[in-house]
């Protein structure tokens, strides 16, 4: 589940812990937001193309302070994305690839102690390009309320097996899985502490981690089947918690448990 409670319910070691890692030069997603920088400027895939033609809602080629106003309306698509949707959609209009193949490869694996893949490190770059901005989701487009509003009714829905919602673990404070705190991301204080550090790099993986894996790990941990990279209801769920968030500063990479 989501990590990152508010301060008044992080236990005082974990507490140093973080602060000791505070710094980013102490912090290894540093030198994954490197690497990614080279390879979204890279040509690559069938038309032996780079990215730096991708429109993240800012203008084609424009980075800095795009991934602070996403998820957002694309007009060329006719749909709410986030930064890993536009990402897909560029990596497929813009350089041919396969997105079946992308999706495939999209997640290192920490029980095989993968490193971190080149999808995560170009998501990292990109997102770091609003280090220190706000969030700031727009929300003019009835489909951007939409988006919200689904979100929303899926965060409070139970499903699956198990019979959770999202907000089993993360409408209430206090709570926890095993030892680790859980944030409330109903509200504001704690769903900012949360959305302004992702993508994060998380110790116990040792790699950068990005939202859409976070929403994929969710629903696993929830026994519901594999949800599908860019899916509509985790763009709705990321704009419902990116809301939640609004005005929180960002701190990226972050560093996580």
């Amino acid at each position: 589940m989501i990590g990152g409670a508010s301060a008044q319910t992080v236990d005082p070691a974990v507490r140093a812990y973080r602060e000791a890692l505070s710094d980013k030069d102490g912090n290894p997603g540093v030198l994954i937001v490197e690497q990614g920088a080279a390879l979204f400027k890279k040509p690559d895939g069938p038309k032996n193309v780079s990215l730096e033609k991708c429109d993240f809602g800012l203008g084609p080629g424009v980075l800095k302070g795009a991934y602070a106003q996403m998820p957002r309306y694309m007009s060329d698509t006719g749909r709410v994305e986030d930064l890993e949707t536009r990402l897909l959609h560029c990596m497929v209009t813009l350089q041919g690839k396969d997105p079946q193949m992308i999706k495939d490869q999209r997640f290192a694996n920490e029980t095989k102690h993968e490193r971190n893949t080149d999808w995560e490190k170009i998501v990292a770059y990109i997102a770091a390009q609003s280090d220190g901005m706000k969030l700031s989701m727009p929300t003019s487009h009835p489909l951007e309320r939409q988006a919200i509003a689904v979100g929303e009714r899926i965060f409070f829905t139970n499903i699956g097996p198990l019979d959770f919602s999202c907000a089993t673990c993360h409408a209430e404070d206090g709570k926890r899985i095993r030892l680790q705190s859980l944030a409330n991301l109903t509200d504001p204080k704690q769903a900012q502490n949360v959305m302004g550090a992702w993508p994060t790099y998380r110790v116990s993986h040792s790699a950068v981690r990005t939202m859409q894996h976070r929403m994929w790990d969710c629903m696993w941990q929830m026994r519901l089947p594999d949800v599908d990279l860019g899916s509509p209801a985790t763009v709705a769920l990321i704009a419902y918690m990116t809301k939640k968030a609004d005005g929180a500063t960002l701190d990226l990479p972050g560093m996580r448990r």
